[in-house]
């Protein structure tokens, strides 16, 4: 209990209230520097009660300051609306209430004109993931998230399902060969590929993404860490589909999810300080500051966006083009669609900025792929327009627990039971992405029947994911 970590409600609990001052007590708090739980809280007590007493205190006067000047700071922010709009929760009942506050509080935002929550959602930065915000000429970069673009992609090829069971090794063979994985990894200078997104005029516009072309270029067809994977399974359409030109069967097919590797994460991380500078929040919203698309600010980081978006794709589309080439194989079909994303579309006659943060744009007649996990389907569907959902779906089953909590949970015995229960192969991946740790992923599509209509179902056979503790997602 003594090393148990100081949260907000824990300040809440002496005195404190949701403001700069708890978020400048809990950075205090995690250098605890020395001091027992107890101590650090009974000292917090203290500046509170009295912050002149510490404004020589070396700990603590940071607190102290930031307590004399409350009144000053909440003057410079911008204010929130008194109460939320409303908005749609769909499957509330499995949601949890850190992502409902999230969500509550987003909707405070003065720029914000109405929003969702999807039946995936848990607890992010921000805006929660699964969580979907339409805003007027705004955008948020933390409510597009770190990842920008991240995506699925399907290539579902003229090959049986059987042949799965058949050549086992030389699909697992292929995995290894034409993928790689982890935070940071990419490829050496001979190995390197090019793609036509390496030539985008922002590159050359923006000093700021120039510096990150190389490192585009080094990671370019190469996948993160986390939940970040390339999957060969079977794909199953119980009935043909015609706009599709995919008849009734079973067939083998190739799922890749991963994102914007480095170029992204650093576009996030740059922007989202440079939205904060500008746009001062009160503490409980400040990770939701937002650009003004009329500003010089708003236009780069619009533009870094869309390149990082388009950087993702290009990565999908290197796997899948290696990975096609090497099987010999003729497509069928391939469907791509992504998240962590923002997009113009039109909201009650007006233009609205949608921010879907985990969240799979699901207009009428739009495709997009729900995953699971690595042992349990994910499903090929056909989006139904709902505008209560602001056109959106969940982006997969969403996690049950933290990744701290399912390593402390879940044994490698249990893991191995169930991929061998499902007929998994798994190449890499840790605990922390063990299938027990999302919802059931069964009951997310009960929640969300009415946002989209199921076409086909893929059933994970060979999977590949990071194995060096990446937690790029």
């Amino acid at each position: 209990m003594e090393n148990k970590r100081i949260n907000g409600n824990d300040l809440l609990a002496i005195g404190y209230k949701e403001n700069h001052a708890m978020g400048v007590a809990l950075k205090i708090n995690k250098r605890r520097l020395g001091f027992t739980r107890e101590q650090m809280l009974t000292n917090f007590k203290a500046v509170l009660a009295d912050p002149n007493r510490f404004l020589t205190d070396e700990v603590f006067r940071p607190l102290a300051e930031v307590l004399l000047q409350l009144d000053t700071i909440m003057e410079k922010c911008v204010p929130l609306r008194d109460e939320s709009i409303a908005y749609r929760v769909f499957g509330e009942e499995h949601i949890e209430a850190g992502a409902r506050k999230q969500m509550d509080i987003a909707m405070r935002l003065p720029v914000a004109v109405t929003g969702a929550l999807m039946p995936d959602a848990h607890q992010g930065y921000g805006l929660p993931i699964g969580g979907v915000l339409a805003t007027d000429n705004a955008v948020i970069p933390y409510g597009v998230g770190v990842d920008i673009g991240c995506r699925m992609a399907l290539s579902v090829f003229d090959i049986p399902a059987t042949y799965i069971e058949e050549h086992k090794d030389r699909l697992e063979e292929l995995i290894m060969k034409h993928t790689r994985f982890g935070a940071g990894n990419g490829y050496l200078k001979h190995e390197r590929v090019d793609h036509e997104v390496l030539d985008s005029s922002v590159f050359e516009s923006n000093a700021f993404v120039r510096a990150l072309k190389d490192k585009a270029w080094t990671q370019l067809g190469s996948s993160g860490g986390g939940n970040h994977f390339v999957e060969f399974g079977v794909m199953e359409f119980a009935d043909s589909d015609t706009a599709l030109g995919v008849a009734k069967g079973k067939y083998l097919a190739l799922l890749t999810h991963s994102g914007s590797r480095g170029l992204g994460a650093t576009i996030a991380g740059h922007y989202t300080k440079l939205a904060k500078q500008l746009c001062k929040l009160p503490y409980q919203a400040e990770n939701l500051a937002y650009l003004d698309l009329n500003s010089e600010e708003g236009q780069e980081y619009w533009l870094a966006m869309n390149l990082a978006g388009d950087y993702a794709s290009a990565c999908h589309e290197v796997i899948h083009d290696k990975i096609i080439l090497a099987l010999g194989a003729a497509l069928l079909t391939k469907i791509e669609n992504h998240h962590n994303f923002a997009w113009k579309e039109q909201y009650n006659g007006a233009e609205v900025i949608v921010h879907r943060k985990g969240a799979t744009p699901a207009g009428k007649g739009v495709m997009g792929i729900i995953p699971g996990s690595m042992a349990t389907p994910g499903f090929l569907v056909r989006g139904k327009g709902e505008v209560a959902a602001v056109n959106s779906a969940s982006h997969g089953a969403g996690r049950l627990m933290s990744r701290t909590q399912a390593i402390k949970t879940f044994s490698a015995a249990e893991l191995k039971m169930m991929l061998a229960d499902n007929g998994v192969r798994l190449l890499g991946a840790g605990m922390d992405e063990a299938p027990m740790a999302y919802k059931d992923i069964h009951t997310v599509m009960a929640a969300q029947t009415g946002l989209v209509d199921v076409v086909a179902t893929f059933l994970p056979r060979i999977v590949r994911m990071a194995d060096d503790g990446s937690r790029e997602d």
